[in-house]
């Protein structure tokens, strides 16, 4: 009996010991190979493999080596980042939230600058993000926060995540031992997608009813608020460039935005935003939403906003050009003539589709 009892203990002990291996060398592993990169930049050779931006954009700011930020919603993932870094001579990284919310992105560059020097910032303003609340949307939208705190202890969640072991560490390691992956289209999304008219048509709900232009002003509080948020962005940064950029959303979002009223609250904001800011010296500000050729061509787009690299690609060599930027001088009417353009959409180069019966109206 006693024999029965010391051979029992003998085998929970060692139980015990195995499990506790076990669990240390899973721990070990997801540490070492770090595919959220949440401790450290990619150790044992891999590459930067990125393509989760809730799960990895928070790290590699924090870990990553760079001196330039690429900011903004998914309209901004397609961009090489070897096209910035071989103009402005910079290593540059994204700083990418879908939403373009502007205290999201924020936030992300306060993390930036906490451990890192900033030459340039490339910031991409989604007409959206200026009449969205200037509060964080991380945690109330799912983010995984034990990425995002500086808690140890709930790394656990992190530490012992099947998901984490038995997938995203063996796809980092076979992108970057067995692949081809290019490390400068982080998050990149375009690969898969198809961009032509039937795609960009087939994915815009047009409203039934055009609705009543509304008040410009209508945004008003919480647009001042997304102002303080960027302008002391810049003012407590004025070693960095930042060059700000309004993109080339489709001919399909102005004729959705003006079917619901919001295109002179829209044009407005920006008005407000782009005199704030070019307030200050070491700001720049570009705006491609006056571009017919671009706009109105629907095989540039998969939807109504989203556009191919080879429209982002267009964009950084205007700016490089120094062409479509924006003084204290002409902002307004520079934004005046995107008011217009977006009457000459309404009016006249939307009718062909209306004719031919190409647009599909929103069930109610």
């Amino acid at each position: 009996m006693d024999n029965n009892k010391m051979s029992s203990k003998k085998f929970i002990k060692k139980l015990i010991i195995t499990i506790l291996v076990l669990i240390f060398a899973v721990g070990a592993i997801v540490y070492v190979f770090d595919p959220f990169y949440h401790y450290h930049k990619p150790w044992l050779g891999l590459k930067e493999v990125l393509n989760d931006k809730e799960y990895q954009c928070i790290g590699t700011l924090r870990h990553f080596d760079y001196d330039t930020l690429l900011v903004g919603s998914s309209v901004m993932e397609n961009n090489d980042n070897a096209w910035y870094d071989e103009a402005y001579g910079v290593k540059s990284i994204k700083a990418i939230r879908s939403y373009g919310a502007t205290a999201d992105l924020c936030y992300l560059m306060d993390e930036a600058y906490k451990s890192h020097d900033i030459k340039y910032v490339f910031y991409n303003i989604d007409p959206s993000s200026l009449s969205a609340d200037a509060e964080t949307t991380y945690e109330s939208t799912g983010c995984p926060m034990y990425l995002y705190d500086h808690n140890p202890f709930n790394d656990v969640q992190y530490l012992f995540n099947k998901d984490v072991l038995f997938e995203k560490i063996p796809y980092m390691v076979a992108n970057s031992y067995l692949g081809n992956y290019d490390e400068g289209l982080s998050y990149n999304w375009a690969k898969w997608k198809t961009f032509d008219i039937q795609m960009a048509l087939g994915l815009y709900y047009r409203p039934i009813d055009v609705v009543e232009m509304q008040d410009e002003t209508i945004y008003n509080d919480k647009l001042v608020a997304n102002i303080a948020l960027l302008t002391k962005e810049v003012a407590d940064h004025p070693e960095t460039q930042f060059m700000f950029f309004y993109p080339a959303y489709s001919m399909l979002w102005w004729d959705g935005v003006y079917r619901t009223g919001e295109r002179d609250a829209y044009i407005y904001c920006e008005k407000e935003m782009t005199k704030a800011l070019l307030q200050y010296d070491n700001v720049r500000i570009f705006c491609f939403q006056n571009e017919p050729d671009v706009i109105t061509n629907l095989y540039n787009y998969m939807d109504s906003i989203h556009f191919s690299p080879e429209i982002n690609k267009l964009m950084l060599d205007q700016m490089i050009n120094g062409e479509y930027e924006m003084t204290l001088e002409n902002y307004e009417e520079v934004l005046d003539g995107v008011k217009d353009f977006s009457d000459r959409i309404v009016n006249e180069l939307i009718v062909p589709y209306e004719e031919q019966d190409m647009l599909t109206y929103e069930i109610r």
